[in-house]
């Protein structure tokens, strides 16, 4: 391997690194304001952001694990499955909330706490996503890519979640709040099995 093209992946490697843990810091702080908060609501969509949150630290962290050791590629399988498992616990929890809030068991209350991490997360998460993908492709590591596509998921979900919490204080739209989180659920499963299969990340 030219000398060159070593010194660009330690500095690749470095980067994901660094990515990894803004992902872990920033996910920390929003996973507990979100399941905090989702708890005192009540909602389904909120708490399941939260948990993704947790699942996106669980997942940033096996990354930090694989690029840890000396030959990152010998652990990048491990990774892609834990990520994978990950994906499909949270879906699973989510479901199962929301279809019992979805039926009446317990309706969301309005929360401009929820709709202000929502907001802010929709702004950072793809700068943190976008950076980390573009490392991770070029590096040629399925697992970086994997991770960075999490991060993209909980853009996807502040989204929905904006959406749903919204409308629920706007206009006592409280079903918009489960079904909220089961779109969250949807696309935990689909990115789930994106990681399960390692899909390439190269062309």
């Amino acid at each position: 391997m030219p000398a060159t093209t070593a010194a660009r992946r330690d500095v690749l490697v470095r980067r994901i690194r660094l990515f990894v843990a803004a992902t872990i810091s920033y996910n920390v702080i929003e996973a507990i304001v979100a399941l905090t908060e989702g708890s005192r609501v009540s909602s389904a969509a909120l708490v399941g952001f939260g948990l993704d949150s947790a699942v996106e630290v669980a997942s940033a962290a096996a990354v930090a694990w694989q690029f840890s050791a000396p030959d990152p590629e010998a652990r990048e399988k491990t990774a892609l499955r834990f990520i994978a498992f990950s994906f499909f616990a949270l879906a699973a929890y989510i479901t199962v909330d929301a279809v019992l809030k979805l039926f009446g068991i317990e309706e969301a209350r309005p929360s401009p706490i929820g709709i202000a991490l929502a907001a802010l997360s929709l702004v950072i998460m793809p700068v943190l996503s976008w950076a980390q993908r573009r490392a991770g492709r070029e590096l040629g590591s399925r697992s970086a890519v994997a991770d960075s596509k999490q991060t993209l998921l909980c853009t996807y979900l502040s989204a929905i979640l904006l959406i749903g919490l919204l409308l629920n204080a706007l206009l006592g739209w409280t079903w918009t709040d489960p079904v909220a989180a089961l779109g969250i659920a949807v696309i935990a499963v689909r990115e789930g099995m994106t990681a399960w299969r390692g899909d390439p990340c190269c062309p």
